[in-house]
């Protein structure tokens, strides 16, 4: 049985990566991870990743009464973007998501996105490695 940590980070990406356009509303925002059930979008198209917004980055805004239907997703976004090679392991992001105080890691392989691993979706492999073991 391979360890928790030792499991490749591409093993997590599943689903398709939700693409929204730097100048859409936090309402778009909003709505496109409503209707996907994720918890982050990324700005710009699959060539050229800008930043990526997400769940808390809406509530901040919304804590700072910032207009949802006139606020640009570009407005709020993290621009300062942390990847990961397809190949890296699940102990691997987890420490880079530790150092950098991240929830959100941008996947890729070959030089594209691929996808996207959260905080949560760490805790969830190493949670069933736990599971297992019982």
């Amino acid at each position: 049985m391979t360890a928790a940590g030792d499991t490749p980070i591409s093993e997590l990406v599943e689903d398709e990566v939700v693409h929204i356009e730097p100048e859409a509303s936090l309402n778009e925002v909003a709505r496109a991870l409503a209707t996907a059930n994720i918890g982050a979008v990324i700005l710009g198209d699959k060539s050229q990743v800008t930043g990526i917004v997400s769940e808390r980055d809406l509530v901040q805004a919304f804590a700072r009464d910032c207009d949802p239907r006139r606020t640009r997703a570009v407005d709020v976004a993290h621009t300062n973007l942390i990847w990961c090679d397809s190949e890296a392991t699940v102990a691997e992001v987890a420490t880079e998501m530790m150092e950098r105080y991240v929830r959100h890691v941008l996947v890729e392989e070959d030089g594209k996105l691929i996808g996207i691993v959260s905080a949560r979706d760490l805790l969830g492999v190493y949670a069933s490695d736990e599971v297992e073991a019982e």
